[in-house]
């Protein structure tokens, strides 16, 4: 049984619901926000009733079952930054290469361009400004050979520079004859 740490009185209003233990003849707090485990329901104005709380899960980090640990946004810059990663090893980029990769593809997930799109190709773009913009030798069919995808769906998912606000130089090399 509980006892008031202020006056000693053991009358403490216990409210599950709240998560708080409250001392009836003083009104000292003695638990606020406390984990429950146990299951209320709320009911909505159309009649409806929903689980009220969410799941806590005893190892920390780990939310088994109910719902996702991180944010989707969280999972995409994560896939991202590993796919980006690999298809710049297979072309020989640099590390800053996969750095302003890993920028690009943060501001394409920031403004939903990856959505309806393969990440695959969306990355494969994101890669492909980074090499128009440092002016490398890697031309689009470069990426298509890695991929082993048509070039002309990757030329589809070309990053909207408008868009994104970036800065590309010009989409191919040009030869000039003198």
């Amino acid at each position: 049984m509980p006892v008031c740490s202020q006056c000693g009185g053991t009358d403490i209003e216990i409210d599950a619901s709240r998560g708080d233990a409250v001392c009836i003849q003083c009104g000292n707090v003695l638990e606020e926000n406390t984990i429950v485990n146990e299951v209320t329901f709320a009911q909505d104005a159309g009649g409806g009733s929903s689980v009220v709380g969410q799941f806590v899960s005893a190892t920390p980090g780990r939310n088994v079952g109910l719902g996702f640990n991180r944010e989707s946004r969280e999972v995409a810059f994560a896939n991202g930054q590993r796919h980006i990663s690999q298809l710049a090893a297979a072309l020989r980029l640099a590390d800053h290469h996969q750095e302003a990769a890993n920028r690009l593809f943060h501001l394409a997930v920031q403004h939903n361009f990856i959505q309806g799109r393969k990440t695959q190709h969306v990355i494969a773009a994101c890669l492909y400004t980074v090499c128009r913009r440092e002016k490398t030798a890697h031309l689009l069919i470069d990426y298509s050979d890695v991929l082993q995808t048509n070039v002309y769906l990757l030329g589809k998912s070309s990053l909207p520079s408008r868009t994104l606000g970036v800065v590309e130089a010009s989409a191919q090399p040009v030869l000039k004859t003198s």
